[in-house]
Parts: structure tokens; sequence; C-alpha cells
């Protein structure tokens, strides 16, 4: 679990230091040049929408993981939105909150509960 908590530090801070810099050479106009490359139907927007399917992936799995609460909604949209940046905090979070139980980060604790319920001894 250590390497993989590790590798999410890594992509955090990666992440954070590159978009600082963007930010600072672009400004904070992401989303007209996001869509508008998807708009022109070549290889930056293909990629774009690739990504942004992982995105609403991302963001569909947390809210189902949190059982489409309300605050499991919102914290779907924040994954969509957030992209890495959100996920890595997410799940070294949850590592820690299940005790590196990947089953636990990545059902809940009570699916996995659940489910070891069901199984014939």
């Amino acid at each position: 679990m250590i390497w993989f908590r590790t590798f999410l530090a890594a992509c955090l801070l990666s992440i954070l230091i590159y978009t600082g810099v963007t930010i600072g050479a672009h400004g904070w106009n992401l989303l007209p040049i996001f869509f508008g490359d998807m708009a022109a139907m070549a290889w930056p927007g293909q990629f774009n929408f690739d990504f942004f399917t992982f995105l609403l992936l991302s963001g569909l799995w947390t809210a189902w993981r949190n059982d489409f609460t309300l605050s499991g909604i919102a914290l779907g949209l924040l994954a969509v939105l957030g992209g890495m940046l959100f996920l890595s905090v997410y799940l070294i979070i949850l590592s820690f909150r299940h005790q590196g139980d990947i089953s636990e980060m990545m059902l809940g604790a009570k699916r996995v509960r659940g489910h070891s319920a069901h199984r014939l001894p």
C-alpha cells in the first residue's frame, strides 16, 4: 500500500505544480479551450473527450461508492471537476480510513461486509 500511496502523492504533487505553471502562463480559461478542442474534432479534442469520459467514470464511481447520497453526489461532482487532484487525495484518505484494505477502498465497507455475509462456508 505504501507504493500506491506514494504514487498518488506523486500524482498530486506533479499535477499541482503543472497546474500552477499553466494557470500562471495561461490563466483560468480552461473550459472554452477544453471543449473547443473537442468541437474541432481533431486529436487534441479526441484526447480531451477520452479524458472527459474517465472523469465521468470517476465521478460515477465516487457517487456510487457513497450510495448516491447527497454527499456522495457532491463528491462525484468534485471528482468530475477535480480529476486526479481530487481522486489522489480521496484515495489516500480512503487508504488510511480502511487500513489499506483495497476491497473496502473500492467498494465501501458496507458492500464488502454485505458480500462476505452471502458467501458459502
